[in-house]
């Protein structure tokens, strides 16, 4: 064996119990080129690592602890100790958020269950019948040329969309006439789902091709009694406010989530990413329709907000729950909500509904 400064090359096994990683660890880390070996034997395929490359392991076996993706694991050893010190407090940071991030899905969650539960265990009790009171808004921003965002808000049915490209204004508006048929017909909450559905695949089909791309967002409820259909489609979103806080129901369909998920970008650095406005789904006649759709109960007194990233952008989730808490009507709240996204630059387009649950 070649001799280092260090001392003698070590088998793979040495390695591993110095390294306290495993040698199938050490092969994935080859692979990956995050660990590769001082040297390989030409003939028995043997791998050999350098005492020198101990702290580089010991470095991806921490990180690994705290769960760091191994593709940042890889950007984090290629950097001096100070820039890799301010790259693991970014993602412990980011852990914690998206920890906090999860403890509120966790708690709608629960609160979704033991209502299932209740209406298990209480099957002779019947539902409070309720009214939805609603008001939807939409402005042009201070800085876009042209407001290309729509919003709908009627008796049983809200939606907004985020149009894009040359025809992005036709193609929300678009969107959003394909579902308000749906305020006609009778459908009972078994029927809620594929309807929306399909009225919005109907749209999908219909979504203008263009050499530039050119789509929408979609985002959209429609109840039946206290049963909500829900349908997402992109980066607009929605949330309830309930007792126990204001909770989002949807997830972003966009690079910057995907990147958000994978670990390589907190939720911080998202809104300056230079691909922040790229979709990964929406309706687009050059895309696969997958669209995410679930079913809510709904209770009297919950406050439902739809809105286009023109909001979410520009307002932090706190000042979003204190609008909907403290406003006394919806209509009130869609224009506080607006009046602070202008307060706050408002570079985009920005729509937004609020519907309140009400006992009839």
């Amino acid at each position: 064996m070649t001799p280092y400064e260090d001392g003698q090359l070590l088998t793979i096994g040495a390695f591993a119990r110095a390294s306290r990683l495993s040698p199938k660890a050490l092969r994935l880390y080859d692979e990956l080129g995050l660990l590769p070996p001082a040297q390989v034997d030409p003939h028995s395929g043997y791998r050999h690592y350098a005492p020198a490359q101990l702290e580089r392991a010991r470095l991806v076996a921490w990180l690994r602890r705290l769960g760091m993706p191994l593709a940042r694991i890889r950007e984090v050893c290629e950097l001096a100790p100070a820039a890799a010190a301010g790259a693991v407090a970014a993602y412990w940071a980011q852990v914690e958020a998206d920890t906090e991030a999860r403890r509120d899905l966790a708690a709608f969650l629960v609160d979704q269950l033991k209502r299932k539960d209740t209406d298990m265990t209480s099957p002779r009790t019947p539902r409070t019948p309720l009214t939805m009171r609603c008001a939807a808004l939409t402005d042009r921003g201070l800085v876009r040329p042209a407001n290309q965002d729509a919003a709908y808000a009627g008796p049983r049915l809200l939606a907004v969309a985020d149009g894009y490209g040359p025809r992005g204004g036709p193609a929300a508006t678009a969107a959003i006439d394909a579902l308000k048929g749906l305020e006609h017909q009778d459908l009972t909450s078994e029927d809620l789902l594929g309807a929306l559905e399909g009225a919005a695949r109907r749209a999908h089909r219909a979504a203008p091709s263009a050499d530039e791309a050119t789509g929408s967002t979609l985002t959209a409820l429609l109840r039946s009694g206290s049963r909500l259909a829900l349908l997402h489609i992109g980066d607009s979103r929605a949330y309830v406010l309930r007792d126990s806080g204001l909770f989002r129901i949807t997830h972003d369909h966009s690079l910057v989530q995907s990147l958000i998920d994978e670990g390589r970008l907190t939720p911080e650095e998202a809104p300056a990413h230079p691909q922040r406005a790229l979709l990964l789904r929406s309706l687009d006649a050059d895309t696969e329709f997958t669209p995410d759709v679930q079913l809510l109960e709904a209770r009297p007194g919950e406050r439902y907000l739809l809105c286009t990233d023109g909001l979410t952008g520009v307002l932090p989730t706190e000042t979003i729950q204190d609008v909907l808490t403290a406003a006394d009507t919806p209509d009130q709240a869609v224009r506080e909500l607006i009046r602070l996204a202008h307060e706050a630059g408002a570079p985009d387009n920005v729509a937004c509904v609020v519907a309140e649950m009400t006992a009839a």
